[in-house]
């Protein structure tokens, strides 16, 4: 059978014929499939390399074990969210800026959007759904900031929890300015901070 390339009239010598362009941009098309497509494949391949990464995780989440399958560079947030269902956890800014996100880890308050999951097998992961008491009696700070009024949209009210908590861990008994620093990573768009730094202070003072 005849190549329907060869309809072409050979070109001069030291010319690009059209059969080689074609080749060429074909060619092309492949290599830049196979790069797009190179970050998708290397997460599912690494887990079987020597040295690779393990994708099976047991996690220590709110006292439980949690087991689950974790991306390389999957963060904490989208964990936390998206494949154990704590949606208390929110993602607002996803670069570590708003605060949103906030957990605790090791009883230290962390942006949970900018916290690889591989990187905290082995600690202990608070989210704002650990709180509550067995008996579903909320925790103090919970129940302080809804004392002083904090929550008003809501969004930023589970990452302001969990702040003053890890502050109230490390200093029980702050001054307002020690709060206003401690809560400084938490951003309010309802601008609602001194309801919180209130709500902070109560806690507290065990009011």
């Amino acid at each position: 059978m005849t190549d329907h390339c060869d309809f072409f009239p050979p070109e001069p010598s030291g010319r690009v014929s059209r059969r080689d362009f074609i080749k060429g941009v074909i060619a092309s098309g492949v290599t830049v499939s196979s790069i797009a497509y190179a970050p998708a494949t290397w997460a599912q391949s690494m887990a079987g390399l020597p040295g690779g990464v393990e994708r099976l995780l047991s996690l220590n989440v709110n006292g439980q074990i949690r087991r689950v399958d974790v991306l390389p560079n999957e963060t904490l947030a989208m964990t936390l969210r998206y494949k154990l269902g704590l949606t208390g956890t929110k993602l607002g800014c996803d670069r570590a800026e708003c605060g949103a996100c906030t957990v605790m880890i090791d009883d230290v308050a962390h942006y949970s959007c900018s916290t690889l999951t591989h990187r905290v097998r082995g600690r202990r992961i608070v989210t704002v759904e650990g709180l509550e008491s067995a008996s579903g009696e909320l925790h103090p700070v919970q129940q302080a900031f809804i004392d002083e009024l904090g929550p008003q949209c809501g969004f930023c009210t589970p990452g302001q929890v969990m702040s003053a908590v890890a502050l109230l861990k490390a200093n029980p008994n702050p001054s307002l300015q020690e709060v206003r620093e401690g809560m400084a990573g938490n951003l309010c768009r309802c601008g609602a901070y001194d309801h919180y730094l209130n709500g902070v202070m109560r806690a507290a003072s065990g009011e």
